[in-house]
């Protein structure tokens, strides 16, 4: 797939299997940014290269995760995260997680964000999943007008949902029904047992 175009900047968002020392290096500085910056990735505190990289190779093992990385220009200035559900959970297979999306700070106002949730719906689309799931602090304003402005639904709030620097926050749950690569669109009308 061509790269997009924002003014003078090559966009390109990707699913990757792997990652050389430099990307690694440059996602690892994007990320600890994000951190720093207050961005959706769960940690508080930067992490530094040798733990992000270790966690970065840890993800590209697991089986049931997906990374995707945004590159403006070539370079890595952040990720995302396409979670699904284990093989024995039949029942929820339908539906899959975005989780650790961000942007580095420096690499925002091109459209990479809109493009990386993006490619993961497409993704989890032609998985065969027909909801996708997420969640993000309630500080984290960016990321929930931009998720409300794709469509996502706000469901619920948890109000001890994480703890940031000694403050309880509260957190948003959103999910969004996926168009279908194939077959069917998901039918959700609520359903009731009569006994």
């Amino acid at each position: 797939m061509a790269p997009m175009t924002s003014a003078t900047h090559a966009l390109l968002v990707e699913r990757v299997e792997a990652l050389d020392d430099a990307e690694l290096a440059d996602l690892c500085e994007a990320t600890d940014a994000a951190i720093i910056e207050g961005g959706g990735f769960g940690w508080v505190e930067p992490q530094g290269r040798e733990a992000l990289a270790r966690h970065f190779r840890g993800v590209l093992l697991v089986p049931a995760i997906e990374l995707f990385v945004a590159r403006l220009d070539g370079v890595p200035v952040g990720s995302a995260q396409l979670l699904r559900p284990p093989r024995n959970n039949e029942a929820q297979s339908f539906s899959a997680q975005l989780t650790h999306a961000y942007i580095a700070p420096y690499a925002r106002g091109h459209g990479l964000a809109r493009l990386l949730v993006r490619r993961v719906e497409e993704r989890a689309s032609a998985l065969g999943h027909r909801v996708l799931n997420l969640d993000v602090r309630d500080t984290q304003t960016t990321a929930i007008t931009l998720f409300e402005a794709m469509g996502y639904t706000h469901w619920g709030t948890h109000p001890a949902y994480a703890r940031v620097r000694g403050a309880t926050v509260s957190g948003r749950y959103y999910h969004k029904l996926l168009e279908p690569a194939r077959g069917r669109a998901l039918d959700i009308r609520a359903t009731h047992n009569k006994g």
